[in-house]
């Protein structure tokens, strides 16, 4: 029944420890470390995480106040914010990036068979990016513009189960539509993003790939119809149009036949443009993909609102990238726990609970109403 373990201790028993290690191992992580391994620094930072701690001085301070229970979270040492931030500058990024990338694919197993609201057989993504603005000073590495600093967290998002399954930082000059230059397109799988990434080639690219991608079309967007498919306008569907892009450029980089949605929300009133190249889904599926996009923007709120990505321990790159990754990490293991122990309630509700009840010792599922646990 875990009575003797936290349940900060229990969360992190969902870790796959040994494959954490195998990664410090390659990486040469613990190499000289008399004290804080790569573990104990992975389990700092997820309970600064869960728990809202805003600095390295709150950290220490939180974690001395529970001395007597640190043995209990699987910590063998007073943990000093010096030795902390040490580590953060350190200890390389790439061990939490690799880390994360392994429990990524761990839920997006355990999620392959829910829904989103929509009944396709296709994966779908969602592709966004969100900048987190730096001081230049105390920043200058990541120089975004003359007077500040930034890095962007590119997201490539599962809608199945809300489930980054691409995750690329950089620094805040990388332009959003570069980032379909470094993505592994997966042939099947429909691309939803913003039209922000619109570019004519790069879409090709995509289409020659067998992959669909759609997104809002520019107001200047040169173009001529070649046919029009009968529309029902109740549903808010202006019109369905094959299209042949017309501009000097775009008919070269983009050759072949679009499909053209004109859609009416009706809530809203405002009037929105999709293109894409799959002409087999019906033109409400395009239009309601386009609505499931903003799960990537729900996605980028709860990890700058709920996760420590937005107030960083070091001004490093390095400390900066491992704090994002493990965010990231923290966000999937709760995901991960959602899942394997059928829990009805949100991230957003399983975080609030997880933040106030760490130090608590009672079997983890007891811990969430509704849940259906049964003491043995």
């Amino acid at each position: 029944m875990n009575l003797g373990k936290t349940l900060f201790a229990q969360l992190m028993d969902f870790l796959p420890w040994k494959t954490f290690h195998r990664i410090v191992v390659r990486h040469d992580g613990d190499r000289y470390v008399k004290s804080l391994t790569c573990a104990d620094q992975l389990r700092v930072m997820a309970f600064a995480q869960l728990t809202y701690r805003e600095s390295l001085r709150d950290i220490e301070v939180c974690l001395s106040a529970q001395v007597t229970k640190l043995y209990h979270m699987g910590l063998r040492q007073e943990i000093k914010r010096s030795t902390l931030a040490d580590a953060n500058e350190a200890r390389n990024w790439r061990i939490h990036a690799e880390f994360a990338q392994r429990l990524i694919v761990q839920a997006r197993k355990l999620y392959i068979g829910d829904s989103f609201g929509l009944d396709l057989e296709n994966t779908t993504y969602a592709l966004d990016s969100t900048t987190l603005d730096l001081c230049l000073a105390l920043f200058p590495w990541a120089l975004f513009r003359t007077t500040k600093s930034a890095v962007k967290m590119h997201t490539l998002l599962d809608l199945r189960g809300n489930i980054p399954s691409f995750v690329h930082i950089s620094d805040g000059k990388l332009v959003d539509v570069k980032v379909l230059d470094i993505l592994v397109l997966e042939p099947g799988a429909i691309y939803v993003m913003d039209r922000g990434y619109l570019d004519c080639a790069r879409f090709y690219m995509m289409h020659q790939a067998q992959a669909f991608f759609g997104t809002r079309a520019k107001s200047n967007t040169q173009l001529r119809r070649v046919y029009s498919a009968v529309v029902d306008r109740s549903s808010g569907i202006i019109c369905d149009q094959t299209i042949a892009l017309t501009g000097t450029t775009s008919r070269k980089d983009y050759p072949e036949h679009l499909r053209r949605i004109r859609f009416k929300d009706p809530e809203t009133g405002k009037t929105l443009v999709f293109l894409t190249n799959n002409f087999t889904l019906p033109a409400a599926t395009i239009c309601a993909l386009y609505k499931a996009r903003w799960q990537g923007e729900l996605f980028f709120k709860w990890i700058k609102q709920h996760l420590r990505s937005k107030k960083f321990y070091g001004n490093t790159e390095n400390a900066v990238k491992s704090q994002i990754w493990i965010a990231v990490s923290v966000y999937v293991l709760v995901a991960i726990v959602k899942k394997r122990l059928n829990l009805d309630a949100s991230l957003y509700t399983l975080l609030q609970i997880l933040s106030v009840t760490l130090f608590e010792k009672m079997p983890l599922q007891q811990a969430f109403p509704g849940s259906n646990y049964k003491s043995e």
